[in-house]
């Protein structure tokens, strides 16, 4: 388990926020003693924020995402709980990024980032947040009530950080798992898929086995969603396009052309010959929809979706679907990570009033009410909530899903490989990939002319 690298503290808030007793005295500004506050509670721990921070105003740079739409929802408490108002500045994603980049070079207007796990190389390596052990490895400045630990080691070890240090508090995120049909599985006596060999053969079996009935549904339009549906399973081959311990030693080595990597797509090839014919032009959201519609007798892809399968008003096979975690490959585990996270602006100048900010809307004590919102579950907590659970019925195999793809973090690996021109490389092999799918190249050749115009991508 990846520890949080510390950063040099930050001048201490003279507010405690440590859980601590009642009747433990909490001074509220430098030299001022206060009453006894017990910051232990979360209206004890509001008290001790306004006496410090009432009247401060910060602004929080967020994607247009159902995360963000939940702490909106949880603005009105917040201020009212610590006297903070926020100023929202919300944009689509791309923009987001740009507005955020641009401004950790000048202006710093932004206190809190919410940041794509995709990101976090680059603002680590530009140095636009600071690491949130500042905040989170001091009892002074985090409630025991936010417990850090319960969020899910996938995510807190997986998308929080790059090389080692955390710069976020993951605050939405996905695996990637299986849905399948129970009626047809169960009419025909088979159990769901524990390994890709079964996994294949299942698809094999029930590809045709009733008129307008395929295999499977995944993403396969050509460019990077092919590549994105590809490394769902390539990493349980042993597969990968970079060396990602070269790469942390800034040395740029392509392992497309490795057996592993080889397999994992010819696979891949293999198991989209039993998926509907129109599969070339599925991104997620065709994917999704052959699934739900009865089209397919198994699906893979985000666990994020998972509530669209199970809702009646949108599934036909809402009341006929199970979930299981992605099928174990010849190297184990290792299935998708990605996701968002809170951080704090290395710019900022209301440091400590943004890490109140994360640390309610965040936390333990806040989550069942931020998912219940329309929050996007990373806590261990909320995945064992029988309420949540029974809004959502796939959130047990979630859990199962992320203990799973916390292999892909017991590797020392992540799972889009934290290199710039990454999204280039995806789109290639995906170009490529999707070439093998449809039978104009061989994968040997896929293989070579990946690793060809990668190479001269990367010089």
């Amino acid at each position: 388990m990846r520890r949080i690298v510390a950063a040099s503290a930050a001048a201490c808030l003279v507010v405690s926020l440590a859980a601590c007793s009642p009747g433990d005295q909490t001074p509220t500004s430098a030299g001022t003693p206060a009453a006894n506050v017990d910051v232990s509670t979360l209206k004890g721990w509001g008290e001790a924020m306004k006496a410090q921070f009432d009247g401060t105003n910060i602004t929080v740079a967020m994607a247009s995402h159902p995360s963000t739409d939940a702490f909106k929802a949880m603005e009105a408490e917040f201020t009212e709980l610590t006297g903070i108002s926020i100023t929202w500045d919300i944009v689509e994603e791309t923009n987001l990024k740009n507005k955020q980049l641009l401004d950790a070079q000048g202006g710093g207007n932004y206190d809190v980032m919410m940041v794509d796990a995709f990101w976090m190389s680059e603002y680590a390596s530009k140095k636009v947040l600071d690491p949130v052990a500042t905040w989170v490895d001091s009892p002074e400045r985090t409630p025991g009530w936010f417990d850090y630990e319960d969020i899910m080691p996938a995510y807190r070890n997986g998308i929080a950080g790059s090389n080692g240090t955390n710069y976020g508090i993951p605050t939405a995120g996905e695996t990637r798992f299986i849905a399948y049909r129970t009626d047809l599985f169960e009419k025909y006596g088979k159990e769901p898929p524990k390994n890709m060999d079964e996994y294949l053969e299942l698809a094999k079996f029930f590809n045709g086995k009733e008129d307008g009935l395929y295999g499977v549904s995944m993403r396969a339009q050509r460019g990077i969603h092919f590549a994105s549906g590809w490394m769902s399973l390539m990493y349980n081959f042993g597969g990968g396009f970079l060396d990602q311990a070269a790469l942390a030693n800034n040395e740029v080595k392509l392992t497309v052309d490795t057996p592993e990597t080889k397999q994992s797509l010819q696979f891949y090839v293999d198991l989209l010959r039993n998926a509907p014919p129109d599969v070339g032009s599925y991104t997620h959201e065709e994917a999704l929809n052959a699934f739900m519609v009865g089209s397919t007798a198994m699906w893979l892809d985000a666990t994020a979706l998972a509530n669209q399968i199970t809702d009646p008003a949108k599934s036909k096979v809402a009341d006929n679907v199970g979930f299981v975690s992605t099928p174990t490959g010849p190297k184990g585990d290792g299935a998708a990570l990605a996701g968002w996270n809170l951080g704090i602006s290395a710019k900022s100048s209301n440091k400590d009033a943004a890490w109140a900010f994360i640390a309610f809307m965040a936390s333990k004590e806040k989550a069942v009410d931020y998912v219940k919102n329309g929050g996007v579950a990373t806590r261990g907590s909320v995945f064992e909530n029988s309420e949540l659970a029974a809004l959502n019925p796939s959130y047990p195999a979630q859990k199962v899903a992320l203990e799973s793809a916390n292999g892909l973090v017991e590797k020392g690996l992540s799972w889009i490989p934290q290199y710039d021109q990454i999204n280039q490389i995806l789109d290639i092999a995906g170009t490529y990939g999707s070439d093998a799918l449809a039978g104009n190249i061989s994968v040997d050749d896929a293989v070579s002319k990946i690793t060809k115009d990668a190479q001269d991508l990367i010089g």
